[in-house]
């Protein structure tokens, strides 16, 4: 009971910090340790299977990133999984990897080659249209040039789609 209350104090400081020092009687700041907003009478989701269309293809980049972003909805939220028309709605497709040298030594050849993956997506809240969005996500890493892409791919992709699902998860449900 002690503990409650001087977590609600300690709330209410750091509400009043972030909001500038200006108080506001009577308003309440939804707070959640995972990230995730308070959405309205939302209790599903659904994430469509995000193709590749892509110029250069990795054949797995699809079902990794669409198994990456249920995984981390379900983690980080109390909403459960449908395979069509959950209250919040995922779709999109990739729409780019490509590898680029990055840094350059001497003798004019890469020291690091850089891989981005970019993916158009479409965030539908059916139990709140205004939230709605369409938005282009990218991430990269960077890898030695000594290493074939093809030797550091799992390892590459791995981060650059713990990125790209961070990111979408923030668009979407934390409202960043």
């Amino acid at each position: 009971m002690i503990l409650n209350k001087q977590l609600k104090s300690l709330l209410y400081v750091v509400s009043f910090l972030m909001l500038g020092g200006v108080f506001f009687p009577g308003c309440s700041v939804s707070y959640s340790f995972t990230g995730a907003s308070k959405m309205v009478g939302v209790k599903t989701f659904t994430v469509y299977y995000i193709p590749n269309r892509a110029r250069l293809v990795n054949p797995n980049l699809s079902q990794q990133l669409t198994d990456a972003l249920q995984e981390k909805l379900t983690r980080q939220t109390s909403f459960s999984l449908l395979e069509q028309d959950g209250d919040l709605e995922f779709e999109g497709q990739i729409t780019g990897y490509d590898v680029k040298p990055m840094a350059i030594k001497t003798g004019d050849t890469a020291a690091q080659n850089r891989l981005t993956v970019t993916v158009k997506m479409k965030f539908t809240n059916n139990k709140n249209h205004d939230e709605d969005w369409e938005k282009t996500f990218s991430a990269y890493y960077d890898f030695d040039a000594t290493n074939l892409l093809s030797d550091v791919e799992d390892e590459v992709t791995g981060e650059i789609l713990e990125q790209l699902t961070d990111d979408i998860f923030n668009a979407s449900i934390a409202n960043w």
